[in-house]
Protein backbone atom coordinates (compact mmCIF):
# COMPACT_ATOMS: atom_id res chain seq x y z
CA UNK A 1 0.00 0.00 0.00
CA UNK A 2 1.45 3.43 -1.33
CA UNK A 3 2.01 6.24 1.53
CA UNK A 4 -1.18 8.15 0.47
CA UNK A 5 -3.13 5.76 1.06
CA UNK A 6 -2.17 4.65 4.05
CA UNK A 7 -2.27 8.13 5.33
CA UNK A 8 -6.42 8.18 4.31
CA UNK A 9 -6.94 4.77 5.91
CA UNK A 10 -5.30 5.71 9.07
CA UNK A 11 -6.90 9.14 9.69
CA UNK A 12 -10.65 7.81 8.15
CA UNK A 13 -9.86 5.08 10.67
CA UNK A 14 -8.62 7.35 13.84
CA UNK A 15 -11.50 9.97 12.98
CA UNK A 16 -14.50 7.41 12.51
CA UNK A 17 -13.47 5.72 15.95
CA UNK A 18 -12.83 9.17 17.64
CA UNK A 19 -16.20 10.64 16.39
CA UNK A 20 -18.48 7.36 17.67
CA UNK A 21 -15.80 5.94 20.22
CA UNK A 22 -18.07 7.16 23.54
CA UNK A 23 -21.41 6.38 22.22
CA UNK A 24 -20.25 3.39 20.75
CA UNK A 25 -18.98 2.10 24.27
CA UNK A 26 -22.37 2.82 25.81
CA UNK A 27 -23.59 0.43 23.03
CA UNK A 28 -21.42 -1.80 24.10
CA UNK A 29 -21.65 -1.92 27.29
CA UNK A 30 -24.83 -2.03 27.77
CA UNK A 31 -25.27 -4.55 24.93
CA UNK A 32 -23.35 -7.00 26.59
CA UNK A 33 -25.55 -7.03 29.62
CA UNK A 34 -28.22 -7.35 26.95
CA UNK A 35 -27.76 -10.69 26.36
CA UNK A 36 -28.69 -11.80 29.38
CA UNK A 37 -31.80 -9.43 29.19
CA UNK A 38 -34.41 -12.18 30.45
CA UNK A 39 -32.07 -13.16 33.05
CA UNK A 40 -32.25 -10.04 34.67
CA UNK A 41 -35.82 -9.52 34.34
CA UNK A 42 -36.29 -12.62 36.35
CA UNK A 43 -33.80 -11.89 38.38
CA UNK A 44 -35.32 -8.50 38.95
CA UNK A 45 -39.15 -9.77 39.46
CA UNK A 46 -37.58 -12.77 41.42
CA UNK A 47 -39.62 -15.24 38.99
CA UNK A 48 -37.55 -18.16 37.84
CA UNK A 49 -38.50 -19.23 34.03
CA UNK A 50 -37.35 -22.54 32.62
CA UNK A 51 -36.83 -22.59 28.59
CA UNK A 52 -40.11 -24.67 28.42
CA UNK A 53 -42.00 -22.46 30.33
CA UNK A 54 -44.44 -21.71 27.46
CA UNK A 55 -45.68 -25.51 27.53
CA UNK A 56 -47.49 -24.78 30.68
CA UNK A 57 -48.92 -21.91 29.64
CA UNK A 58 -53.22 -21.79 29.65
CA UNK A 59 -53.86 -19.70 27.11
CA UNK A 60 -57.75 -20.38 27.14
CA UNK A 61 -57.95 -19.42 30.75
CA UNK A 62 -55.98 -16.07 30.54
CA UNK A 63 -58.32 -15.10 27.11
CA UNK A 64 -61.58 -16.41 29.37
CA UNK A 65 -60.20 -14.22 32.70
CA UNK A 66 -59.86 -11.08 30.30
CA UNK A 67 -63.43 -11.35 28.88
CA UNK A 68 -64.35 -9.70 31.99
CA UNK A 69 -62.72 -6.84 30.77
CA UNK A 70 -63.02 -6.59 27.07
CA UNK A 71 -65.27 -7.82 24.78
CA UNK A 72 -63.06 -9.93 22.53
CA UNK A 73 -65.45 -10.41 19.96
CA UNK A 74 -64.55 -9.79 16.25
CA UNK A 75 -61.34 -8.44 17.50
CA UNK A 76 -57.71 -9.23 16.34
CA UNK A 77 -55.35 -10.66 19.02
CA UNK A 78 -51.98 -11.16 19.14
CA UNK A 79 -50.35 -13.32 21.70
CA UNK A 80 -46.17 -13.51 21.45
CA UNK A 81 -43.39 -14.15 24.39
CA UNK A 82 -40.34 -12.63 22.48
CA UNK A 83 -38.31 -13.35 25.86
CA UNK A 84 -37.90 -15.89 28.36
CA UNK A 85 -40.12 -14.22 31.26
CA UNK A 86 -43.17 -14.92 32.78
CA UNK A 87 -45.70 -12.13 31.34
CA UNK A 88 -46.64 -12.65 27.93
CA UNK A 89 -48.22 -9.97 25.57
CA UNK A 90 -51.61 -9.08 24.49
CA UNK A 91 -52.32 -7.10 21.35
CA UNK A 92 -56.09 -6.70 20.85
CA UNK A 93 -57.25 -4.30 17.59
CA UNK A 94 -60.23 -2.74 18.28
CA UNK A 95 -63.22 -4.60 17.54
CA UNK A 96 -64.81 -5.04 13.97
CA UNK A 97 -68.40 -5.48 15.02
CA UNK A 98 -70.45 -2.22 14.47
CA UNK A 99 -72.50 -2.54 17.48
CA UNK A 100 -69.67 -2.49 19.53
CA UNK A 101 -69.28 0.22 22.20
CA UNK A 102 -66.30 3.11 21.54
CA UNK A 103 -64.35 1.62 23.68
CA UNK A 104 -64.20 -2.02 23.00
CA UNK A 105 -63.38 -0.39 19.34
CA UNK A 106 -59.77 0.92 21.10
CA UNK A 107 -56.63 -1.16 20.43
CA UNK A 108 -55.55 -1.98 23.73
CA UNK A 109 -51.47 -3.40 24.49
CA UNK A 110 -51.09 -4.76 27.96
CA UNK A 111 -48.79 -8.08 29.59
CA UNK A 112 -50.40 -10.87 31.10
CA UNK A 113 -49.06 -12.80 33.81
CA UNK A 114 -50.66 -16.46 33.42
CA UNK A 115 -49.98 -17.81 37.46
CA UNK A 116 -51.67 -14.45 38.59
CA UNK A 117 -53.54 -13.09 36.00
CA UNK A 118 -52.80 -9.86 36.56
CA UNK A 119 -52.37 -7.64 33.56
CA UNK A 120 -50.18 -4.56 33.43
CA UNK A 121 -49.09 -1.78 30.95
CA UNK A 122 -45.73 -1.96 29.57
CA UNK A 123 -44.59 1.25 31.80
CA UNK A 124 -45.42 -0.80 34.86
CA UNK A 125 -43.83 -3.94 33.61
CA UNK A 126 -40.81 -2.22 32.77
CA UNK A 127 -37.70 -3.25 34.35
CA UNK A 128 -33.64 -3.11 34.59
CA UNK A 129 -33.28 -5.63 31.93
CA UNK A 130 -35.72 -4.00 29.46
CA UNK A 131 -33.91 -0.35 29.90
CA UNK A 132 -30.16 -1.81 29.54
CA UNK A 133 -31.60 -3.60 26.29
CA UNK A 134 -33.36 -0.24 25.15
CA UNK A 135 -30.12 1.58 26.30
CA UNK A 136 -27.55 -0.10 23.83
CA UNK A 137 -29.78 1.19 20.70
CA UNK A 138 -30.63 4.31 22.44
CA UNK A 139 -34.11 3.92 22.66
CA UNK A 140 -34.26 6.40 25.53
CA UNK A 141 -33.80 9.32 22.78
CA UNK A 142 -37.23 10.27 21.11
CA UNK A 143 -37.86 7.40 18.26
CA UNK A 144 -36.74 7.39 15.47
CA UNK A 145 -33.57 9.73 16.49
CA UNK A 146 -32.37 7.16 18.60
CA UNK A 147 -32.85 4.35 16.12
CA UNK A 148 -31.30 6.26 13.63
CA UNK A 149 -27.79 7.11 15.57
CA UNK A 150 -27.35 3.98 17.37
CA UNK A 151 -27.73 2.23 13.37
CA UNK A 152 -25.18 5.04 11.78
CA UNK A 153 -23.10 4.57 14.63
CA UNK A 154 -23.12 1.00 13.79
CA UNK A 155 -22.39 1.42 10.34
CA UNK A 156 -19.21 4.15 11.08
CA UNK A 157 -18.18 1.33 13.42
CA UNK A 158 -17.82 -0.69 10.20
CA UNK A 159 -16.24 1.80 8.63
CA UNK A 160 -13.56 2.03 11.36
CA UNK A 161 -13.43 -1.66 11.44
CA UNK A 162 -12.50 -2.15 7.91
CA UNK A 163 -9.91 0.90 7.63
CA UNK A 164 -8.28 -0.53 11.10
CA UNK A 165 -7.80 -3.89 9.12
CA UNK A 166 -6.55 -2.25 6.08
CA UNK A 167 -4.11 -0.02 8.24
CA UNK A 168 -2.79 -3.12 10.06
CA UNK A 169 -2.70 -5.54 7.41
CA UNK A 170 0.86 -6.10 6.56
CA UNK A 171 1.27 -6.31 10.80
CA UNK A 172 -1.95 -7.66 12.24
CA UNK A 173 -0.13 -11.18 12.64
CA UNK A 174 3.24 -10.41 13.80
CA UNK A 175 1.69 -7.66 16.18
CA UNK A 176 -1.11 -10.06 17.59
CA UNK A 177 1.94 -11.45 19.34
CA UNK A 178 3.44 -8.54 20.82
CA UNK A 179 2.96 -7.24 23.88
CA UNK A 180 4.88 -4.87 25.68
CA UNK A 181 3.82 -3.89 29.16
CA UNK A 182 7.04 -2.67 30.32
CA UNK A 183 7.17 -0.04 27.32
CA UNK A 184 5.50 3.77 27.10
CA UNK A 185 2.11 4.30 27.35
CA UNK A 186 1.21 5.07 23.77
CA UNK A 187 2.88 1.01 22.59
CA UNK A 188 1.16 -0.25 25.60
CA UNK A 189 -2.07 0.50 24.74
CA UNK A 190 -1.33 0.11 20.93
CA UNK A 191 -0.53 -3.52 21.73
CA UNK A 192 -3.32 -4.36 23.68
CA UNK A 193 -5.53 -1.91 21.49
CA UNK A 194 -4.34 -4.32 18.10
CA UNK A 195 -4.51 -7.61 19.94
CA UNK A 196 -8.31 -7.46 21.37
CA UNK A 197 -9.17 -5.67 18.60
CA UNK A 198 -8.08 -8.98 16.03
CA UNK A 199 -9.31 -11.23 19.19
CA UNK A 200 -12.90 -9.58 18.88
CA UNK A 201 -12.82 -8.53 14.92
CA UNK A 202 -15.50 -11.87 14.19
CA UNK A 203 -17.79 -10.48 16.79
CA UNK A 204 -17.18 -6.73 16.30
CA UNK A 205 -17.88 -7.09 12.50
CA UNK A 206 -21.24 -9.46 13.12
CA UNK A 207 -22.70 -6.54 15.14
CA UNK A 208 -21.42 -3.70 13.16
CA UNK A 209 -23.43 -5.64 10.02
CA UNK A 210 -26.15 -6.73 11.95
CA UNK A 211 -27.00 -3.39 14.02
CA UNK A 212 -26.60 -1.11 11.36
CA UNK A 213 -29.47 -3.56 9.34
CA UNK A 214 -31.71 -3.56 12.59
CA UNK A 215 -31.90 0.45 13.22
CA UNK A 216 -31.54 1.64 9.85
CA UNK A 217 -33.30 -0.82 7.54
CA UNK A 218 -36.12 1.65 7.20
CA UNK A 219 -34.12 3.81 5.38
CA UNK A 220 -32.63 0.64 2.88
CA UNK A 221 -36.69 -0.19 2.17
CA UNK A 222 -38.03 3.43 2.00
CA UNK A 223 -37.44 3.51 -1.70
CA UNK A 224 -38.74 -0.15 -2.41
CA UNK A 225 -41.78 0.88 0.08
CA UNK A 226 -42.61 3.97 -2.17
CA UNK A 227 -41.57 2.58 -5.81
CA UNK A 228 -43.36 -0.82 -5.28
CA UNK A 229 -45.72 -0.66 -2.49
CA UNK A 230 -47.24 2.70 -3.34
CA UNK A 231 -46.35 3.76 0.15
CA UNK A 232 -48.76 0.49 1.60
CA UNK A 233 -46.83 -0.10 4.38
CA UNK A 234 -48.96 -3.02 5.64
CA UNK A 235 -48.67 -4.96 2.46
CA UNK A 236 -45.28 -4.65 2.36
CA UNK A 237 -44.92 -6.08 6.16
CA UNK A 238 -46.73 -9.04 4.96
CA UNK A 239 -44.75 -10.14 2.41
CA UNK A 240 -41.62 -9.66 4.41
CA UNK A 241 -43.31 -11.85 6.77
CA UNK A 242 -43.76 -9.34 9.93
CA UNK A 243 -47.73 -9.89 10.01
CA UNK A 244 -49.97 -11.95 9.17
CA UNK A 245 -52.56 -11.69 6.05
CA UNK A 246 -56.41 -11.46 8.17
CA UNK A 247 -59.58 -12.51 6.89
CA UNK A 248 -62.94 -10.72 6.42
CA UNK A 249 -65.27 -11.29 9.26
CA UNK A 250 -68.72 -12.68 8.56
CA UNK A 251 -69.79 -10.68 11.36
CA UNK A 252 -72.06 -13.63 12.82
CA UNK A 253 -71.04 -14.97 15.82
CA UNK A 254 -69.19 -18.63 16.52
CA UNK A 255 -71.70 -21.56 17.94
CA UNK A 256 -69.31 -23.89 18.94
CA UNK A 257 -66.63 -24.12 21.29
CA UNK A 258 -63.02 -23.83 20.88
CA UNK A 259 -59.77 -24.36 22.84
CA UNK A 260 -56.75 -22.36 21.92
CA UNK A 261 -54.70 -24.57 24.11
CA UNK A 262 -55.79 -27.31 21.58
CA UNK A 263 -54.54 -25.77 18.45
CA UNK A 264 -51.36 -24.97 19.94
CA UNK A 265 -50.47 -28.85 21.08
CA UNK A 266 -51.11 -29.83 17.92
CA UNK A 267 -48.92 -27.22 16.29
CA UNK A 268 -46.17 -28.20 18.28
CA UNK A 269 -46.84 -31.72 17.60
CA UNK A 270 -46.93 -30.79 14.26
CA UNK A 271 -43.41 -30.73 13.27
CA UNK A 272 -40.56 -32.24 15.45
CA UNK A 273 -38.47 -29.87 17.33
CA UNK A 274 -41.12 -27.01 16.50
CA UNK A 275 -41.01 -24.52 18.96
CA UNK A 276 -44.27 -21.81 19.11
CA UNK A 277 -43.12 -18.55 19.32
CA UNK A 278 -46.22 -15.96 18.45
CA UNK A 279 -50.64 -16.74 17.92
CA UNK A 280 -52.79 -14.57 16.32
CA UNK A 281 -56.74 -15.13 16.60
CA UNK A 282 -58.03 -13.38 13.67
CA UNK A 283 -61.74 -12.39 13.93
CA UNK A 284 -62.18 -13.84 17.04
CA UNK A 285 -65.82 -15.14 18.08
CA UNK A 286 -66.94 -14.79 14.42
CA UNK A 287 -67.75 -17.56 11.75
CA UNK A 288 -64.92 -16.90 9.92
CA UNK A 289 -62.48 -17.21 12.70
CA UNK A 290 -58.86 -18.23 11.84
CA UNK A 291 -56.23 -19.13 14.52
CA UNK A 292 -52.94 -18.39 12.88
CA UNK A 293 -49.43 -20.14 14.57
CA UNK A 294 -46.35 -19.30 13.92
CA UNK A 295 -43.31 -20.79 15.45
CA UNK A 296 -39.19 -22.01 14.56
CA UNK A 297 -37.18 -25.01 14.36
CA UNK A 298 -34.22 -25.60 17.62
CA UNK A 299 -31.61 -24.50 16.23
CA UNK A 300 -29.60 -27.73 16.74
CA UNK A 301 -32.15 -28.88 14.35
CA UNK A 302 -32.19 -25.92 11.44
CA UNK A 303 -30.94 -22.74 11.74
CA UNK A 304 -33.09 -21.00 9.96
CA UNK A 305 -36.86 -22.77 10.39
CA UNK A 306 -39.68 -20.96 10.49
CA UNK A 307 -43.57 -22.09 10.04
CA UNK A 308 -47.17 -21.08 10.38
CA UNK A 309 -49.95 -23.09 10.51
CA UNK A 310 -53.68 -21.44 9.81
CA UNK A 311 -56.75 -22.94 11.19
CA UNK A 312 -60.07 -22.72 10.13
CA UNK A 313 -61.74 -22.73 13.57
CA UNK A 314 -65.25 -23.50 11.91
CA UNK A 315 -64.20 -26.12 9.88
CA UNK A 316 -61.56 -26.86 12.63
CA UNK A 317 -58.88 -27.81 9.97
CA UNK A 318 -55.69 -27.01 8.62
CA UNK A 319 -56.35 -24.68 5.48
CA UNK A 320 -52.65 -23.33 5.44
CA UNK A 321 -49.54 -24.45 6.45
CA UNK A 322 -45.81 -23.64 6.26
CA UNK A 323 -42.95 -26.04 6.39
CA UNK A 324 -40.10 -24.88 8.20
CA UNK A 325 -37.78 -27.53 7.48
CA UNK A 326 -38.53 -27.68 3.43
CA UNK A 327 -40.39 -23.92 2.98
CA UNK A 328 -38.31 -21.58 3.99
CA UNK A 329 -37.67 -18.54 2.05
CA UNK A 330 -34.82 -16.23 1.22
CA UNK A 331 -36.31 -13.73 2.96
CA UNK A 332 -36.68 -16.11 6.34
CA UNK A 333 -33.42 -17.38 6.27
CA UNK A 334 -31.66 -13.61 5.68
CA UNK A 335 -34.41 -12.34 8.38
CA UNK A 336 -33.75 -14.90 11.14
CA UNK A 337 -29.83 -15.02 10.34
CA UNK A 338 -29.78 -11.08 11.26
CA UNK A 339 -31.82 -11.94 14.32
CA UNK A 340 -29.82 -15.07 16.02
CA UNK A 341 -26.32 -13.87 14.99
CA UNK A 342 -27.30 -10.52 17.12
CA UNK A 343 -29.13 -11.70 19.68
CA UNK A 344 -26.57 -14.83 19.97
CA UNK A 345 -29.45 -17.40 20.94
CA UNK A 346 -28.33 -20.38 18.53
CA UNK A 347 -25.55 -21.73 20.90
CA UNK A 348 -27.38 -21.96 24.29
CA UNK A 349 -26.08 -20.02 27.70
CA UNK A 350 -22.56 -21.04 26.78
CA UNK A 351 -22.68 -18.40 23.46
CA UNK A 352 -23.75 -15.38 25.67
CA UNK A 353 -21.28 -15.72 27.93
CA UNK A 354 -18.28 -15.70 25.54
CA UNK A 355 -20.42 -12.90 23.73
CA UNK A 356 -20.40 -11.36 26.92
CA UNK A 357 -16.40 -11.71 27.17
CA UNK A 358 -16.34 -10.36 23.79
CA UNK A 359 -18.41 -7.70 24.18
CA UNK A 360 -16.40 -6.36 27.57
CA UNK A 361 -12.86 -6.52 25.12
CA UNK A 362 -14.50 -4.52 22.75
CA UNK A 363 -15.37 -2.16 25.50
CA UNK A 364 -11.41 -2.23 26.27
CA UNK A 365 -10.61 -1.64 22.62
CA UNK A 366 -12.90 1.58 22.46
CA UNK A 367 -10.85 2.99 25.54
CA UNK A 368 -7.32 1.93 24.56
CA UNK A 369 -8.62 3.51 21.02
CA UNK A 370 -9.54 7.27 23.07
CA UNK A 371 -6.20 6.79 25.42
CA UNK A 372 -3.74 6.32 21.90
CA UNK A 373 -5.75 9.08 20.37
CA UNK A 374 -4.99 11.22 23.68
CA UNK A 375 -1.49 10.44 23.84
CA UNK A 376 -0.59 11.25 20.13
CA UNK A 377 -2.31 14.52 20.07
CA UNK A 378 -0.90 15.60 23.79
CA UNK A 379 2.39 17.01 22.65
CA UNK A 380 3.72 20.67 23.34
CA UNK A 381 4.10 21.56 19.03
CA UNK A 382 0.67 21.70 19.06
CA UNK A 383 -1.12 25.00 19.07
CA UNK A 384 -2.46 25.66 22.85
CA UNK A 385 -6.15 26.03 21.95
CA UNK A 386 -5.87 22.39 19.94
CA UNK A 387 -4.30 20.49 23.22
CA UNK A 388 -6.71 22.13 25.52
CA UNK A 389 -9.69 20.98 23.32
CA UNK A 390 -8.12 17.42 22.84
CA UNK A 391 -8.02 16.91 26.35
CA UNK A 392 -11.41 18.13 27.11
CA UNK A 393 -12.71 16.09 24.59
CA UNK A 394 -11.07 12.74 26.04
CA UNK A 395 -12.43 13.99 29.55
CA UNK A 396 -15.62 13.86 28.69
CA UNK A 397 -15.07 10.45 26.59
CA UNK A 398 -13.40 9.01 29.88
CA UNK A 399 -16.09 10.47 32.29
CA UNK A 400 -18.96 9.21 30.24
CA UNK A 401 -17.81 5.68 29.97
CA UNK A 402 -15.67 4.95 32.97
CA UNK A 403 -18.77 5.93 35.13
CA UNK A 404 -21.01 3.62 33.37
CA UNK A 405 -19.56 0.14 35.36
CA UNK A 406 -20.44 1.49 38.93
CA UNK A 407 -23.62 3.27 37.86
CA UNK A 408 -25.23 -0.22 36.51
CA UNK A 409 -23.92 -1.85 39.51
CA UNK A 410 -25.74 0.41 41.56
CA UNK A 411 -28.81 0.21 39.63
CA UNK A 412 -29.08 -3.57 39.99
CA UNK A 413 -28.88 -2.74 44.21
CA UNK A 414 -31.55 -0.15 43.78
CA UNK A 415 -34.44 -2.49 41.58
CA UNK A 416 -33.99 -5.25 43.85
CA UNK A 417 -34.29 -3.08 46.95
CA UNK A 418 -37.52 -1.10 45.34
CA UNK A 419 -39.85 -3.98 44.49
CA UNK A 420 -41.86 -2.03 42.46
CA UNK A 421 -39.48 -0.12 40.36
CA UNK A 422 -41.31 1.76 37.59
CA UNK A 423 -39.89 3.21 34.48
CA UNK A 424 -39.63 6.43 36.11
CA UNK A 425 -37.39 5.09 39.37
CA UNK A 426 -35.05 3.25 36.83
CA UNK A 427 -34.69 6.23 34.42
CA UNK A 428 -33.93 9.22 37.45
CA UNK A 429 -31.70 6.92 39.24
CA UNK A 430 -29.75 5.66 36.80
CA UNK A 431 -29.73 9.22 34.40
CA UNK A 432 -29.16 11.11 37.40
CA UNK A 433 -26.62 9.21 39.06
CA UNK A 434 -24.59 8.88 35.73
CA UNK A 435 -24.50 12.11 35.37
CA UNK A 436 -23.36 12.70 38.71
CA UNK A 437 -20.19 10.10 38.08
CA UNK A 438 -19.60 11.92 34.92
CA UNK A 439 -19.49 15.51 36.06
CA UNK A 440 -16.86 14.55 38.99
CA UNK A 441 -14.94 12.50 36.79
CA UNK A 442 -14.76 14.82 34.33
CA UNK A 443 -13.80 17.75 37.06
CA UNK A 444 -11.33 15.65 38.11
CA UNK A 445 -9.48 15.32 34.76
CA UNK A 446 -7.29 12.49 35.82
CA UNK A 447 -7.67 9.62 33.52
CA UNK A 448 -6.10 6.93 36.14
CA UNK A 449 -8.12 8.22 38.76
CA UNK A 450 -11.58 7.30 36.93
CA UNK A 451 -10.42 4.04 36.05
CA UNK A 452 -9.38 2.74 39.50
CA UNK A 453 -12.04 4.67 41.11
CA UNK A 454 -14.04 3.43 38.75
CA UNK A 455 -13.13 -0.88 38.91
CA UNK A 456 -13.20 0.00 42.96
CA UNK A 457 -16.76 1.41 43.14
CA UNK A 458 -18.14 -1.23 40.75
CA UNK A 459 -16.40 -4.23 42.25
CA UNK A 460 -17.53 -3.55 45.67
CA UNK A 461 -20.88 -2.90 43.94
CA UNK A 462 -21.16 -5.94 42.54
CA UNK A 463 -20.31 -7.81 45.29
CA UNK A 464 -23.24 -5.84 47.14
CA UNK A 465 -25.44 -7.28 44.34
CA UNK A 466 -25.88 -10.72 45.49
CA UNK A 467 -26.25 -10.30 49.23
CA UNK A 468 -28.65 -7.83 48.63
CA UNK A 469 -30.68 -10.31 46.26
CA UNK A 470 -30.44 -13.25 49.19
CA UNK A 471 -31.58 -10.20 51.89
CA UNK A 472 -34.86 -8.74 49.93
CA UNK A 473 -36.00 -12.14 48.21
CA UNK A 474 -34.59 -15.24 50.31
CA UNK A 475 -32.70 -16.72 47.29
CA UNK A 476 -28.85 -17.11 48.18
CA UNK A 477 -26.99 -18.62 45.53
CA UNK A 478 -27.48 -22.27 47.18
CA UNK A 479 -30.95 -21.39 47.31
CA UNK A 480 -31.47 -20.42 43.81
CA UNK A 481 -28.96 -23.70 42.96
CA UNK A 482 -31.14 -26.22 45.33
CA UNK A 483 -34.46 -24.80 43.52
CA UNK A 484 -33.74 -24.99 39.92
CA UNK A 485 -33.72 -21.49 39.78
CA UNK A 486 -31.21 -21.13 37.21
CA UNK A 487 -31.52 -18.06 35.54
CA UNK A 488 -31.58 -16.07 39.21
CA UNK A 489 -28.81 -17.81 40.38
CA UNK A 490 -26.78 -16.71 36.74
CA UNK A 491 -27.28 -12.87 37.67
CA UNK A 492 -25.82 -13.27 41.03
CA UNK A 493 -22.94 -15.57 39.69
CA UNK A 494 -22.36 -13.38 36.91
CA UNK A 495 -21.88 -10.18 39.16
CA UNK A 496 -19.82 -12.03 41.71
CA UNK A 497 -17.35 -13.22 38.93
CA UNK A 498 -16.87 -9.98 37.57
CA UNK A 499 -16.48 -8.63 41.00
CA UNK A 500 -13.69 -10.69 41.28
CA UNK A 501 -12.08 -9.87 38.56
CA UNK A 502 -12.12 -6.41 38.50
CA UNK A 503 -11.05 -5.92 42.34
CA UNK A 504 -7.99 -8.39 41.32
CA UNK A 505 -7.31 -5.55 38.09
CA UNK A 506 -7.82 -3.15 40.47
CA UNK A 507 -5.38 -4.72 43.30
CA UNK A 508 -2.93 -5.29 40.41
CA UNK A 509 -2.86 -1.27 39.51
CA UNK A 510 -2.35 -0.36 43.05
CA UNK A 511 0.69 -2.55 43.78
CA UNK A 512 1.97 -1.08 40.73
CA UNK A 513 1.81 2.06 41.01
CA UNK A 514 2.55 1.53 44.72
CA UNK A 515 6.16 0.51 43.33
CA UNK A 516 6.59 3.03 40.69
CA UNK A 517 6.37 5.62 43.48
CA UNK A 518 9.02 3.80 45.98
CA UNK A 519 11.42 3.77 43.01
CA UNK A 520 10.90 7.30 42.42
CA UNK A 521 11.67 7.43 45.88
Amino acid sequence: MDKRLYNIFFHTHTISGIFISAILYVIFFTGSFSFFRDEIINWERNESVDENFVASIDFDKALDTLKNTYDLYNRDITINWPHAERRINFNLTGSKDSLSSASDRTPSFFYFDPETSQQTTYVESYSLGEFLYRLHFLAQIPYPYGYYLSGFVAFFFLFAIITGILVHWKKIIPNFYIFRPKAKLKTLFTDAHTALGVIGLPFQFIYAVTGAFFMIKLLLVAPGLITLYDNDQEKLYQELGFAPTPHDPNHKRLDKDFRINEYVLDAQNTWENFRVTKIFLNNYGDTNMHIIIEGVTDYRAKMNGAGKLVYNVSQQKVVAQKNPYIESTYIDAVRNLMYRLHFGDYGGMGLKVISFVLGLIGCFVIISGILIWQIARDKKHLEPRKRVFNNILFHAYMAVCMSLYPVTAFSFIAVKLNGSASQGFIYRWFFISWLVFSIVYFIKRDDKFMCRNSLLVGSLSGFMIPLVSGIISGNWLWVSFKRGYLDILFVDMLWLVVSIIVFLVWVKMRLKINSMSEIKN
